[in-house]
């Protein structure tokens, strides 16, 4: 079992930057991928960034366009995500969550908020 708790949200102008940190506890953190989600009010949950368990593979969603990264430190188990030149549309509740070899998120936090305002 992994426990997730995601922290580093708040409220920000537009154009502001944030670093979101997600800690771990329980399994052995390298083991797992781990990935950061957000849910928009009204949407969908959807996928934002993820990185490998080493920390030298990343993969980004589209909408990113080079303004968030994601990165990790094993030593300390815990996962960042730095977002930069924050836009309203980044509104969202944002989720790390841990994919333990399967292909699949099995393992979720409880969400840090992020909002922008104008």
């Amino acid at each position: 079992q992994v426990q997730l708790v995601e922290s580093g949200g708040g409220l920000v102008q537009a154009g502001g930057s944030l670093r979101l940190s997600c800690a771990a506890s329980g399994r052995t953190f390298s083991r797992f991928a781990m990935g950061w989600f957000r849910q928009a009010p009204g949407k969908d949950r959807e996928f934002v960034a993820r990185i490998s368990g080493s920390g030298i593979s990343t993969y980004y969603a589209d909408f990113v366009k080079g303004r968030y990264t994601i990165s990790r430190d094993n030593a300390k188990n815990t996962v960042y995500l730095q977002v930069n030149s924050l836009k309203l549309e980044d509104t969202a509740v944002y989720y790390c969550a841990a994919d333990n070899g399967d292909g699949q998120y099995n393992y979720w936090g409880q969400g840090t908020q992020v909002t922008v305002s104008s």
